[in-house]
């Protein structure tokens, strides 16, 4: 696709060539298990067992390539499938890995609670302070440092750029989790990070309909490794959930631009709310990562996060009565959701240096009218 650069002409045709059988322009579902062999060891297009390869999963995984900028994509059953396959490969019992400071819960509980079971230690630090992050990385022994960008629920952003040279210097990888951003706004690879880890259930996926993770590397000896772990721990996605992600991704562009436009305009209602006392969002001009964000991505995104002035209950309480924005877990489909992440998605991180605050209202702004997601938060909020 080098012929034809631009993001929403990759989306709509990288690794999507039409079917050669047949001309379909649409990639096919091949939900076979096994593949007919020419002789012993004679593999059709390399096929043999679809835990080992499907052609589903190869049309997937060549687009996430592209969209990312990478060598290679693999798909995965979810996004902690990925973490998992990605943390087992890179690290061995005695490794560390340095956790940004609020990282999403599910990324916490594995690291944390599993594969520290297994030997592998773990540091939470403040990506946004140098010093901070020099300090927690220890030389030898650190192989991973994880970032999300923007995080998951307080909206922070990490300079990529200056994360992967830190990380560099002492030998790390950088692991960037590009879920809320997106390849359309952000392409972590392009600014220094190794690994970009995706939960396809989001905003690749777009309609609440699939579950899946990905990763996309940029060397070439790594994504060898990583294929190896994928077929040997076999955490693989399904062909009808590969060819759902690919389904969603045509649509990526125009569907952010609309998540992101109302965004915007909730974020500035919110701002002037007398029951709001902060709103976090990247695309404020008050926001501490706003200039960042502004440098190293195409948009702010459809994620945003504000606090209550009435506190914890107060927060319950719009949660509660929202009508149209469905109080649910997950995020990035076309439907807006709206969720208490202390006692939802980060509950895992209780008690802990990654716990968030209970007054924090999470919201996944779709791509409604976005007047009707007003009225309906003029009233919980009321």
């Amino acid at each position: 696709m080098t012929e034809f650069p631009g993001f929403d002409t990759r989306a709509i045709h990288a690794g999507q060539d039409p079917d050669p059988a047949t001309g379909a322009v649409v990639v096919p579902l091949h939900l076979a298990t096994t593949f007919k062999q020419d002789g012993v060891g004679g593999l059709r297009g390399g096929y043999e067992y679809a835990r080992s390869a499907n052609p589903t999963r190869d049309a997937l995984q060549a687009l996430l390539a592209s969209l990312e900028e990478g060598t290679a994509g693999l798909a995965f059953a979810s996004g902690l499938a990925a973490e998992d396959t990605l943390l087992r490969t890179v690290c061995a019992p005695g490794s560390h890995v340095v956790l940004g400071g609020d990282a999403y819960g599910g990324t916490f509980r594995l690291i944390s609670k599993v594969v520290s079971r297994w030997g592998v230690e773990h540091t939470p630090a403040d990506l946004n302070d140098a010093d901070a992050l020099r300090a927690a990385i220890r030389p030898g022994s650190t192989r991973v440092v994880w970032c999300e960008t923007p995080t998951n629920p307080l909206l922070n952003v990490a300079d990529i750029a200056r994360t992967a040279e830190i990380a560099h210097e002492a030998g790390a990888l950088l692991v960037v989790d590009n879920t809320f951003a997106s390849p359309y706004l952000q392409r972590p690879l392009t600014l220094g990070a190794d690994i970009v880890v995706h939960s396809t259930t989001k905003y690749l996926g777009g309609h609440s309909d699939v579950v899946g993770g990905a990763l996309v590397v940029r060397d070439g000896d790594l994504a060898e490794q990583l294929t190896y772990s994928q077929n040997a721990m076999g955490a693989v996605s399904g062909p009808l959930s590969d060819w759902l992600v690919v389904r969603g991704i045509k649509t990526l562009g125009v569907r952010m631009e609309r998540h992101q436009a109302n965004a915007a305009r909730i974020a500035e209602y919110l701002t002037a709310h007398p029951a709001v006392s902060r709103v976090l969002y990247p695309g404020l001009p008050d926001h501490p990562g706003h200039e960042i964000a502004a440098r190293q991505m195409s948009g702010y995104g459809g994620m945003l996060s504000f606090r209550l002035a009435g506190g914890e209950e107060a927060a319950l309480r719009v949660c509660e009565r929202a009508r149209l924005f469905t109080l649910a877990e997950s995020l990035g489909g076309v439907e807006s959701l709206i969720e208490h992440p202390h006692r939802m998605t980060h509950a895992s991180a209780a008690g802990s240096p990654l716990e968030v605050p209970g007054d924090l209202v999470r919201l996944s702004v779709g791509i409604e009218d976005v007047d009707d997601l007003l009225a309906d938060l003029e009233q919980a909020l009321g």
